[in-house]
């Protein structure tokens, strides 16, 4: 790291937004509403898919999912870690059958239904409220997502870069910002869907130059590399012996990764939004099985990663950093050539800001549609204008949001508030399936309640789980109970409505 200067660091940055600018000026220059928000429907597939790639794979998995491979339970705990050695390949095996439920079931109805939001279809089929929910937890959940990234990435900046030129931390989450913000408020998403592509090379590309450095450092091949990790102790994949108690369980982790899928992309408008940008359905689920496929082989390289480096730091004699998220940083800024260093951050940048700035760009599509009501309006000069403020106002509201972060100075604290802020699908979740699988109706004022008692509800029993169920805990699977109770709160509240001579009547579901 002493070879790395911070001015060698912002070099390569300025080169690196500076592609990323030329894109945006290319992809800009017949910029529109239509544009901004689905690229006209004519964004070619193979490009989504690949940065759809980029999107999934924020800056946290970046640095996260190598670090936890070599996980060890703490001593005198009997508790497993999470993820540990290849189990989170189990959970990777279970994204391809919700990839599969969003290519079959929520993309057909999206397209049909020629949505510009995906929670549109809330108001259509369960009312005002319903629609206003999902929207509002959609907008609540996706900017301290965003928040905690632009974080992440603001901190690395800090320490190696504007840190040691003297440069407060509020300046550093200000260009943050305002380096997405740049390259994504002329184009939108027909921006984001070329600048993601580069994102997603750039940030496969650092792996990949790692491992290379590596099998050099230890004087092997790739091959040598991957007899090392077969014979280790961290490549079991498959894990079945321990029961439901086990957090790293086969199907535990195999129906959390469909559930957390079928949630966290087919109802997200940031995730979703890549998808309607193409021209048709057709294209949409080519774009969404290419995508599904190489994210398996995306996985499977940052989890064979985190095993080389974990077999690095044992034969190089490096102590262990004290958080497993600090193992590739360290290794690859303090123990690898510059160059790799200077990969590093380029790959930790685009692994951030690949779901940043499309996140930015939903929160503005969502805000503006779904609450500014902008498919009702005709004049497209007010639109405009109204959709820049809107993006500027989220883009100050993320600054804001990481300048709390920064102040709260407990890294426990904000990852605690993101683990939060991810109980907030549990009630999408139920909202959609609610829709889908039954053709109840549901008494409007009531839906508010249910969807915030459901979270809660969810949240004490996550906590006192282990206590009250004699050791099992739902991890991952929590986002299934809370889905589950929003939908039985909609039960509750639901009645059946049909036609008699032309009158509507009502009848009371025995549920309600």
């Amino acid at each position: 790291m002493n070879q790395l200067s911070p001015l060698a660091i912002l070099g390569t940055i300025a080169a690196y937004f500076g592609l990323l600018m030329f894109i945006s000026y290319r992809t800009g220059k017949d910029s529109n509403n239509r544009n901004f928000f689905l690229a006209g429907r004519q964004a070619p597939w193979l490009l989504v898919a690949i940065g759809m790639i980029g999107a999934s794979l924020s800056g946290v998995t970046f640095i996260s999912i190598p670090g936890v491979v070599g996980l060890e339970a703490a001593p005198g705990s009997d508790v497993e870690p999470y993820n540990k050695s290849f189990s989170y390949m189990q959970m990777v095996l279970g994204y391809l059958l919700g990839y599969l439920v969003i290519a079959t079931v929520l993309m057909p109805l999206y397209y049909r239904l020629k949505l510009t939001s995906i929670y549109e279809y809330l108001e259509r089929r369960l009312g005002f409220f319903a629609y206003k929910t999902g929207a509002g937890y959609f907008l609540l959940s996706r900017t301290i997502g965003a928040a905690f990234r632009l974080y992440l990435i603001a901190i690395v900046f800090q320490k190696f870069v504007f840190g040691p030129l003297g440069v407060p931390f509020f300046v550093t989450v200000l260009a943050t910002i305002l380096l997405i913000w740049v390259y994504t408020f002329r184009g939108g998403i027909k921006t984001i869907v070329w600048t993601d592509t580069i994102q997603t090379i750039s940030m496969l590309l650092a792996v990949i130059l790692t491992i290379f450095a590596i099998a050099q450092s230890l004087e092997t091949n790739i091959g040598g590399l991957v007899e090392m990790v077969r014979q280790s102790n961290y490549s079991q994949v498959f894990f079945f012996e321990n029961g439901w108690n086990d957090p790293n369980n086969f199907f535990k982790q195999f129906i959390s990764g469909a559930l957390i899928t079928i949630v966290m992309t087919g109802l997200d408008q940031d995730m979703m939004q890549k998808n309607l940008s193409c021209k048709n359905i057709g294209d949409a689920q080519k774009n969404m099985f290419t995508f599904s496929i190489i994210l398996v082989f995306a996985n499977l390289l940052f989890l064979t990663l985190g095993a080389i480096l974990y077999l690095y730091v044992s034969q190089v004699g490096i102590e262990l950093p004290v958080k497993s998220d600090q193992l590739f940083p360290t290794v690859a800024l303090q123990h690898l050539s510059p160059f790799i260093g200077l990969v590093f951050i380029v790959g930790l940048i685009a692994a951030a800001y690949s779901s940043a700035d499309s996140a930015l760009t939903a929160l503005t599509t969502s805000f503006c549609v779904d609450f500014l009501n902008f498919e009702k309006r005709e004049d497209e000069a007010e639109k405009k204008k109204t959709r820049v403020y809107v993006h500027i106002t989220f883009s100050v509201i993320l600054f804001l949001t990481i300048v709390i972060f920064n102040s709260v100075s407990n890294t426990a604290v904000i990852s605690e508030l993101f683990k939060a802020a991810s109980y907030t699908y549990g009630p999408l979740l139920g909202l959609f399936a609610f829709g889908l699988l039954t053709r109840l109706k549901v008494r409007e004022r009531f839906v508010i309640p249910v969807c915030i008692l459901a979270p809660i509800v969810s949240y004490i029993i996550d906590v006192n789980s282990a206590r009250l169920l004699f050791g099992f805990q739902f991890g991952y699977t929590i986002l299934a109970l809370n889905g589950f109770l929003t939908f039985l709160g909609l039960l509750a509240i639901s009645y059946k409505e049909y036609e008699v001579e032309g009158f509507v009547l009502e009848e009371e579901s025995k549920e309600g």
